[in-house]
């Protein structure tokens, strides 16, 4: 089976049912996508599939259409992605598990609205589970990315 993530075209022997995180984790060496529930509620599985966040636990790799990226492909040349970087600059994990999924989801979120109100912010960010309760932090790590991307 070929897959194209992180921009690298990669042949892995899965069965066509394996999820698509185990995929990514066991046999390509991604380990960014964490492992949560395993049934789509916690959102610390997500990635991107062209562009669109959803949930790796669940998906099986046969019905993987698109480019996969993951939170190891969003940084370029060395420079953090706006969200990763307000990530930092906000202080925004505790313990950092949920954050990959909580980042790409930020990610998707931004390219479909680029200065979203907090109600869209809430909306889109709902399925992803912090156990630390970093929310505020999130919301406000969110808008900062969405300044850095307007060149504010």
């Amino acid at each position: 089976m070929r897959l194209t993530v992180d921009g690298k075209t990669i042949d892995i022997d899965a069965e066509p049912e394996m999820p698509l995180l185990w995929a990514l984790r066991d046999l390509a060496g991604v380990l960014g996508p964490k492992f949560g529930c395993g049934i789509a509620a916690c959102g610390a599985c997500t990635v991107l599939i062209d562009g669109a966040p959803v949930r790796s636990c669940i998906l099986p790799v046969a019905q993987v259409e698109g480019d996969v990226t993951t939170i190891e492909g969003l940084a370029r040349d060395g420079t953090l992605h706006p969200v990763q970087q307000a990530w930092l600059d906000g202080q925004v994990a505790q313990c950092g598990y949920c954050q990959a999924g909580q980042i790409m989801s930020a990610v998707a979120l931004l390219d479909e609205i680029p200065e979203p109100t907090d109600e869209e912010i809430d909306s889109a960010m709902s399925g992803n589970l912090c156990r630390c309760g970093t929310y505020p932090r999130i919301r406000a790590a969110i808008k900062r990315a969405a300044a850095m991307r307007a060149g504010a």
